[in-house]
């Protein structure tokens, strides 16, 4: 059935005031350092015309690794395309981590010769840090890491030591751009499948945090102690919750919660994290079919409640070993394993909107999206750097949704998720976000005055376009890598969002 929704131009109860920097994202260590990381999809499974499938071996998930991964050069963050994309998204924070941080080698004096140490994974080299720190730098971002934390660096029994994390706290801060805020680790809760050196224990995790968060505090006192980063357990369901429970479990031997990380450590948490996806790629769909959703419900209300159900749960575990912290979701994608083959088409902008949208409603915080220009949740493809429709989705979102959250007084329902901000100019009146996630029927908008629209639509009517259209017109690059022009039209009396569109209405 089609529905209705009316605006209105004030009264609506202020929920909170957000961090303007919601809408930050990932640089993944495997990015800076070159090395292996997810296969890129063809055109034709991009646009859902040729399945992606690896059949499972024996051998388990990490002989599929071998067909699952590719080597990528390191990525060039002196790119002027690169960096001027990234600077027109306004001021964010870049998170510098992943599963390969907490196994990488911090060669800065280049004694290795790029040959890796045992018990380490990857080299970083002193002037590939330093690229990171310069597009810091170049684009007004603040720096988040994750830190070594591996064979190569202890034993399990023996503590964690802090002389592989001061050579990258000591040359960020030497340089002019210190690092603001630091996690442990990367997704701590799977223990060894992280990188953790061999029969490490949650009371081995409990310890090590500990001591990196007091060293933090005793010699780099500005930086912002973050965890724990986990991905899975503490109840929350990969895939669609009508399906058999499972998922991320399949990915490691043992998965914990928070409680096992947290319970009993002495150092408190400035900001509690976790990491979020709706599921598990294509990539991994034959080993974890539980945690992967079909492209076919990428706009189903299950499918979009995910990311808002996250952080329901997390809240009052916030609550619980942070209380009055924010909350950063420091990774966040349509699909762990570099995200579904819709990722980057537009079908995935209803779930990036909806989720900020939906995230503020509940929490204070940051989305970290994963990733800026890696795989194929990017939000610029890879190499060549052109943005993709989520791209255009968040920089509209940072150019227009204000940090003021408003009740809509509008339920949200299946074709009309409706959300309210305050004016990022800081002009009187509201910003709504209309999503219409249905894609049988028109969604009816009644405008109380005269509005700004921007309504956004894959091109052609096509939910996996790889392009997105600003009131019928495609975004792309103009000449020498300008952004188009991304003005509205007016509205007034009733507006129709389309099937599967998304409307900014400013009023």
């Amino acid at each position: 059935m089609a529905k209705r929704v009316e605006l209105q131009t004030g009264g609506l109860h202020k929920i909170r005031e957000m961090n303007p920097m919601l809408m930050s994202y990932n640089v993944e260590f495997a990015e800076v350092t070159g090395g292996t990381f997810w296969k890129t999809y063809t055109p034709e499974q991009i646009a859902g015309t040729e399945d992606f499938y690896v059949k499972p071996t024996k051998e388990g998930i990490s002989a599929m690794y071998r067909d699952l991964m590719q080597v990528y050069a390191p990525i060039n963050l002196y790119d002027k395309k690169l960096r001027k994309l990234a600077k027109e998204l306004g001021q964010v924070w870049v998170r510098v981590s992943g599963t390969w941080a907490t196994k990488t080698y911090y060669d800065f004096d280049g004694t290795t010769k790029g040959k890796v140490p045992e018990g380490y994974l990857n080299v970083l080299t002193k002037e590939q840090w330093i690229g990171v720190l310069d597009f810091v730098k170049e684009i007004g971002a603040k720096l988040m890491v994750s830190v070594a934390n591996c064979p190569g660096l202890h034993a399990a029994e023996d503590p964690w030591t802090a002389q592989e994390a001061e050579k990258l706290f000591g040359l960020s801060k030497k340089y002019g751009v210190p690092i603001a805020a630091a996690e442990f680790a990367n997704e701590p809760n799977m223990m060894e499948e992280t990188g953790f050196p061999k029969g490490y224990t949650p009371e081995h995790y409990r310890r090590d945090q500990d001591l990196f968060f007091k060293w933090l505090r005793e010699n780099y006192p500005e930086c912002i102690c973050v965890g724990p980063s986990t991905t899975g357990g503490d109840n929350v369901t990969f895939g669609r919750k009508s399906r058999a429970a499972g998922g991320i479990e399949q990915l490691a031997m043992k998965t914990y919660g928070c409680a096992d990380l947290l319970d009993g450590t002495t150092e408190p948490l400035e900001v509690f994290s976790y990491h979020y996806y709706n599921g598990v790629s294509e990539r991994l769909a034959s080993v974890m079919p539980n945690a992967h959703w079909p492209a076919e419900e990428a706009n189903s209300e299950e499918y979009l409640e995910t990311a808002v159900s996250f952080a329901r749960t997390y809240a009052p575990l916030r609550d619980k070993y942070a209380p009055g912290a924010e909350i950063w979701v420091t990774e966040s994608g349509d699909a762990g394993g570099g995200g579904n083959t819709w990722a980057s088409t537009y079908l995935d902008v209803l779930r990036t909107l909806n989720e900020l949208a939906g995230f503020a409603k509940i929490t204070n915080g940051i989305i970290f999206h994963n990733t800026l220009a890696s795989s194929d949740y990017g939000f610029l493809s890879r190499e060549i750097f052109d943005p993709r429709p989520n791209y255009f989705a968040v920089l509209l979102w940072n150019r227009l949704m204000g940090p003021t959250v408003y009740e809509t007084k509008e339920p949200v329902r299946y074709g009309a998720h409706v959300y309210a901000h305050s004016r990022k100019d800081g002009k009187e009146g509201l910003v709504y976000l209309v999503i219409n996630n249905s894609l049988e029927e028109t969604t009816t908008v009644g405008l109380p005055k005269e509005a700004e629209v921007y309504l956004l639509a894959g091109e052609n009517g096509n939910m996996r376009a790889s392009v997105m259209t600003l009131n019928g017109k495609p975004l792309v690059l103009e000449n020498n890598n300008e952004i188009p022009k991304m003005n509205p039209v007016k509205g007034k009396g009733e507006l129709e969002v389309a099937p599967g569109s998304c409307a900014f209405v400013v009023l």
